[in-house]
């Protein structure tokens, strides 16, 4: 049985590969995208990668994904740091959820070190670029049994 892996993305993930190389990198989000989808074929995941500057359109999908997605992996972005709206929807998910951030928060400004989403996550992969995207995927296909 395929399952399906919601991959979410928050504000300002579009300008990956623009927007301060220094610490994203120069992958763009499309280049995630295509890793995602490369390994979650391996896998038989059906991935649904999605990226919003909406808060609001976050919150639908993950409403979505409670009602049809076996896991989620999530870049909220900044509004890990932020949104309690997103972790209440997030909270009400009965299937796992990853949290992934590309630069490593806790060396970044005092503000970043703490996510609310983090308390809802089974797990939190930050500071490994987009490289923590795979890793999730690979912890899900263990934890699926895919």
């Amino acid at each position: 049985m395929a399952h399906t892996i919601f991959v979410l993305n928050g504000p300002n993930l579009n300008l990956l590969g623009k927007r301060q190389p220094e610490i994203y990198g120069g992958e763009t989000l499309a280049d995630v995208e295509a890793e995602c989808r490369r390994v979650g074929n391996e896998f038989g995941f059906t991935i649904e990668f999605r990226q919003t500057n909406a808060e609001f359109q976050l919150i639908d999908w993950i409403h979505e994904a409670r009602e049809t997605a076996d896991a989620i992996v999530i870049n909220p972005a900044g509004w890990s740091h932020t949104s309690v709206a997103v972790m209440d929807a997030l909270a009400a998910c009965t299937c796992p959820i990853l949290e992934v951030h590309i630069s490593n928060i806790h060396r970044r400004e005092e503000f970043r070190h703490h996510s609310y989403v983090s308390s809802v996550a089974a797990g939190v992969i930050c500071g490994f670029g987009t490289h923590g995207y795979p890793l999730a995927l690979q912890h899900l296909a263990k934890r699926l049994g895919a």
